[in-house]
């Protein structure tokens, strides 16, 4: 009994349970001692085996090896490839321009007044022309990498000139090789090429239009006639002439005949065969003889290369064009050069010779006044249905105008009424087709 009542009141010597070991109070703890204890730190400084010691932060080649670069060394060869084929394709393109420049600057100078676009005059002597064209550049103006412009102005029966140079894009490596893949198995990718297209611009009679002092009133200078018939003629070489007629509107209505005073790979394309015993002079012949390969097509024309789509893109203007190859250095265009020449003349020719006979122009005009008529055709659709909407317009909105003054039984008997009558229209029509 004594002993029960020890356990219930506790005593010294009774030990805790074990259910209630938890709420028993720990002891305090007693502070560290913030003194080192100098007898407990080794001697050795003993490091990891492939533990790189500290060194102070400039002293980059003792906390790094070449094996840390490793993906540097994969990308720098890359970055260092397009940088590099960038800079040599961008100066080959520019070389090529000025090569261009260099050949047909004389001829450029020659023929026009005003040659550049900073504008610079015509020489007076053959030096100056020298001088001139030490530096080439100042003929031509960079629009891209791999596009360059030339411009002339100033001569009879041209308002201006401008030349178009187009070549590969040397100065991306992974596009520059893509075209030439894509052009290989695909047909329908034209491949990379090296050529310029010449666009002469004639004044056909609109010099006072075009140039502000002919204009005035007081002006002593008489400008002869600069007009003539306007019609499509082309030369084409072969090889060239399917996308020929295929990217351009105003070939697309002319038709090809082989001519016995060209070589056998080119073609003439034209309205008229008259057009080509004017315009195919024995200089002309020879210059396309001399080109070759290089050249592409030669074409007067006063109609618009895309298909026009209203009355207002069917006024005639009056253009010469020629396309050709770059060579591949300044002797290499002696064989187009001659060409170039003759395109730049055949305005003066245009205006001596291209007046045809009566029965050959209405025959051109009838083919125009076609494609004219189903543009009128089409025009005229086009505002029918527009009045056609807008009639449908406000009759819907007289209707929804109506409906908003009527009470919902008034509204009910108006719909079941305009259903009645669709009902009745639709057995008309029905009973019509039967």
């Amino acid at each position: 009994m004594a002993g029960m009542f020890k356990n219930v009141f506790g005593s010294q010597g009774a030990k805790p349970d074990d259910d209630f070991a938890d709420f028993v109070e720990a002891p305090n703890p007693s502070p560290a001692s913030l003194l080192a204890d100098t007898t407990t730190v080794p001697a050795v400084n003993t490091l990891a085996p492939n533990a790189v010691p500290y060194t102070a932060w400039y002293r980059v080649w003792e906390r790094t090896s070449l094996s840390d670069f490793k993906q540097e060394a994969m990308i720098m060869p890359v970055i260092l490839f397009i940088v590099l084929f960038h800079l040599w394709g961008a100066r080959k393109n520019r070389r090529k321009a000025r090569d261009w420049a260099q050949a047909h600057g004389p001829s450029l100078q020659k023929e026009f007044a005003v040659v550049g676009f900073e504008g610079i005059a015509q020489p007076t002597s053959e030096d100056a022309i020298t001088v001139e064209l030490a530096n080439p550049e100042s003929l031509i103006k960079e629009r891209s990498a791999c596009e360059f412009a030339a411009y002339a102005t100033g001569r009879q029966n041209v308002a201006f000139l401008d030349v178009n140079l187009k070549m590969p894009k040397r100065y991306n490596p992974i596009t520059y090789i893509m075209e030439y893949v894509f052009s290989f198995f695909f047909e329908s990718w034209e491949p990379p090429v090296e050529k310029y297209e010449a666009l002469l611009y004639a004044f056909d009679g609109k010099e006072k239009d075009l140039v502000p002092v002919l204009a005035k009133d007081t002006a002593p200078l008489k400008v002869p006639s600069s007009t003539y018939d306007g019609f499509i003629w082309a030369v084409v070489h072969k090889s060239h002439m399917r996308q020929f007629r295929n990217d351009r509107y105003d070939a697309s209505i002319t038709f090809s005949k082989d001519n016995p005073k060209l070589p056998s790979w080119v073609t003439v394309m034209t309205e008229s065969a008259e057009i080509s015993d004017t315009l195919l002079t024995p200089e002309l012949i020879q210059a396309i003889e001399q080109a070759g390969n290089n050249f592409e097509y030669l074409i007067v024309t006063d109609q618009p290369v895309d298909k026009p789509t209203k009355i207002d893109e069917t006024v005639p203007k009056k253009r010469i064009q020629l396309s050709a190859n770059l060579a591949s250095s300044v002797s290499g265009y002696s064989s187009t050069l001659p060409l170039f020449n003759q395109f730049l003349r055949l305005a003066d020719k245009l205006v001596a010779s291209a007046h045809f006979r009566a029965e050959v122009m209405r025959k051109i005009r009838n083919v125009r006044d076609e494609e004219i008529k189903k543009l009128r055709r089409i025009e005229e659709d086009e505002k029918a249905e527009e009045r056609r909407l807008a009639a449908e317009k406000i009759k819907k909105d007289e209707r929804e105008r109506i409906l908003r003054g009527m009470s919902a039984e008034e509204q009910r008997k108006f719909l079941d009424r305009e259903s009645q009558k669709e009902q009745r229209r639709s057995m008309k029509k029905s009973t019509r087709k039967g």
